[in-house]
C-alpha cells in the first residue's frame, strides 16, 4: 500500500525519479551532441555544394526521419539493434538531425554576401572566413535549431522505456501498471520541467550568442570596410 501522495512522492520516490531523470538526460545529451556533430558540418557543406540533387536528397532523407512516428521508429530499429540504450539513442539521433541541419543551412545562407566579399578583400583565408566571420554570424540560427531539437528529444525520449532504455518514461509506465497516479504525475512533471528548463536555458544562450557575435562581427566588418 502506498503511503505517499502527490506532494510527498518527489521525496518518497526520489531514488527512482532521480535515476530515471539521469537516464533521460544522458540519452538527450548524447543524441543532441551526435546530431550536432553530423548536422552542422553537413549543413555547411550543403551551402557550398553546387549539386542540387545532393542538397535536395539530404533534406528529404532528414525530413523522412523527422516524420516517422516515434513508436514506428522504435519498431523499425528493434529487430536491427535489439533493445536497450543503443537503439533508443540511434532513434533520438535520427530525430535530432533535421532542426539543426535546417537552421545551420539557413544561418549560413542568411549571411550578407557583402560581408563575405569584404573578408575576401581583406585577405581572409577560407578557413578564417568560416571560423571568424561565417560561423559567428550563423550561430544564432544554429542555437535556435539546437534549442528546438533538444526540446523535441526530451519529449521523444519518454518512449525509450518501451525498448528497455529507461528514462522518465519508465516510472510513467510502471505507474500505469499499478495505477500509481502520484508516481505518474511526478515523472510526467519532471519531463515537462526538464523540457521547459532546456528551452529557457538554451534560449538565454541563443540570445547571448546573438549579442556577442552577431552585432560585434557586423560592426567590425562595417568599420573595416
Amino acid at each position: 500500500m502506498r503511503d505517499y501522495n502527490y506532494l510527498t512522492v518527489f521525496v518518497d520516490r526520489a531514488p527512482t525519479l532521480l535515476n530515471a531523470l539521469g537516464e533521460h538526460l544522458f540519452m538527450t545529451i548524447v543524441a543532441v551532441l551526435l546530431g550536432c556533430i553530423v548536422s552542422i558540418p553537413l549543413g555547411i557543406y550543403l551551402t557550398r555544394t553546387k549539386v542540387e540533387w545532393i542538397r535536395s536528397t539530404t533534406f528529404t532523407i532528414a525530413n523522412i526521419f523527422q516524420t516517422i512516428p516515434s513508436l514506428a521508429m522504435l519498431g523499425i530499429l528493434l529487430p536491427l539493434l535489439g533493445v536497450g540504450l543503443v537503439p533508443a539513442i540511434v532513434a533520438l539521433f535520427l530525430y535530432s538531425l533535421m532542426p539543426v541541419l535546417r537552421n545551420t543551412y539557413a544561418g549560413f545562407n542568411s549571411i550578407d554576401q557583402g560581408v563575405i566579399q569584404s573578408a575576401i578583400g581583406m585577405g581572409y583565408s577560407p578557413a578564417q572566413r568560416l571560423l571568424q566571420i561565417e560561423l559567428p554570424l550563423a550561430i544564432p540560427y544554429i542555437m535556435s535549431g539546437i534549442r528546438l531539437t533538444t526540446v523535441y528529444i526530451i519529449n521523444w525520449a519518454t518512449l525509450a522505456t518501451l525498448i528497455g532504455a529507461g528514462g522518465l518514461g519508465e516510472p510513467i509506465i510502471s505507474g500505469l501498471g499499478v495505477y500509481d497516479k502520484p508516481l505518474i504525475f511526478a515523472a510526467a512533471a519532471l519531463s515537462m520541467l526538464l523540457a521547459l528548463a532546456a528551452d529557457f536555458l538554451l534560449g538565454l544562450l541563443e540570445k547571448a550568442f546573438f549579442k556577442k557575435n552577431y552585432g560585434k562581427k557586423k560592426k567590425q566588418m562595417n568599420t573595416e570596410v
